[in-house]
């Protein structure tokens, strides 16, 4: 039945902060699979980043970050879908990529829970994507009593995990983390990989979402319910003129990581380095961070930088302060 099934095929990319969600979508937007997707991003935090780590492809993508889509912008979702049903000889299928720090189970409810979209969209998968290093201590992470932990919901409704960054994990650690993920979902398909390398078929087109597993498992699943995330973990974006010193960037990035970098689950940024026609990119998880120069800043292109930490006990003004020292003085007459 599903052979002949109409309907838009719809596959939610989630997976906690860190990852690799942008790369497996970066590898889906650019690999000649010859289909045309419709891409819908959610950030958590006041300062887009994503949006500059996505590739430029043919794809139209959609930002939404003024919330997390499991919670506040579950309309927004709602919204953009319609609009995009209204355009459907534009596109053969839908890609949602959320935040790190969503449960997957509300905006699965969206596929059925609203009329239109249950009728012309079909949820085609819910795909995890899964850090071999971290994913343990994500899972073990003490929640205050009342909210969830993100990194068990999103394996718990995973309908394929993608066990990325195996290189930075040894055979038993990898075996550990396998028991662990079946542990919390025992027929889930385990993908492993470097630099989220998977065959696109195994992700994609695959018919493997069941709402009768679903429901077996959670019965009040197409219920709405309060959501609660864990409010110690805040969102700090910092946005700035000017140039950056590389080296005072990369001496504040390694005091802070190593200091604090049990506290700061993921940080990105693009930022506007000294004599450099590139932009730099630079992400970090936990203690563990890279940066490398990307695309080309476009003529007339603003080079402003753009920063987000996210993680516990952030101090904003802390690190918005320390982050500008590493700016160079705005003198006019020097090379930008």
């Amino acid at each position: 039945m599903s052979i002949t099934d109409a309907r838009v095929p719809v596959t939610v990319l989630t997976g906690f902060l860190g990852s690799g969600k942008t790369t497996l979508l970066n590898r889906i937007l650019t690999e000649h699979h010859g289909m045309r997707i419709a891409v819908i991003e959610n950030e958590f935090g006041e300062v887009g980043i994503d949006d500059g780590l996505v590739l430029d492809a043919e794809e139209e993508v959609f930002e939404m970050n003024n919330g997390c889509i499991c919670c506040t912008v579950r309309g927004d979702l709602i919204r953009i879908l319609g609009a995009l049903l209204k355009r459907k000889d534009r596109f053969d299928a839908i890609l949602v990529e959320t935040t790190g720090l969503a449960d997957p189970a509300p905006v699965a409810q969206t596929f059925f829970v609203d009329d239109t979209l249950r009728t012309r969209l079909r949820l085609d998968a819910i795909v995890t994507v899964v850090d071999a290093k971290h994913i343990i201590a994500h899972l073990d992470d003490e929640k205050p009593e009342g909210t969830e932990n993100e990194a068990v919901e999103q394996l718990a409704f995973a309908d394929r995990v993608v066990l990325n960054k195996t290189d930075l994990v040894g055979a038993a650690e990898t075996e550990e983390v396998r028991r662990r993920i079946h542990g919390i979902n025992a027929g889930v398909r385990i993908l492993p990989a470097q630099h989220a390398d998977v065959d696109l078929s195994d992700v994609l087109g695959v018919h493997a979402f069941d709402l009768d597993r679903i429901l077996a498992d959670e019965p009040e699943f197409l219920i709405d319910s309060d959501h609660q995330h864990d409010l110690s973990v805040t969102s700090v974006g910092i946005e700035a003129d000017g140039a950056v010193n590389v080296e005072k960037l990369n001496e504040w990035l390694g005091a802070l990581l190593g200091e604090r970098g049990a506290d700061l689950f993921r940080s990105k940024g693009i930022l506007n380095l000294v004599d450099s026609e590139q932009r730099y990119v630079f992400q970090g998880v936990h203690m563990l961070h890279d940066g490398d120069l990307g695309a080309p800043w476009r003529d007339g292109e603003p080079r402003r930088n753009r920063m987000v930490f996210i993680g516990r006990n952030l101090d904003r003004e802390q690190l918005e302060q320390e982050f500008r020292a590493c700016l160079e003085p705005d003198t006019s007459g020097a090379s930008a």
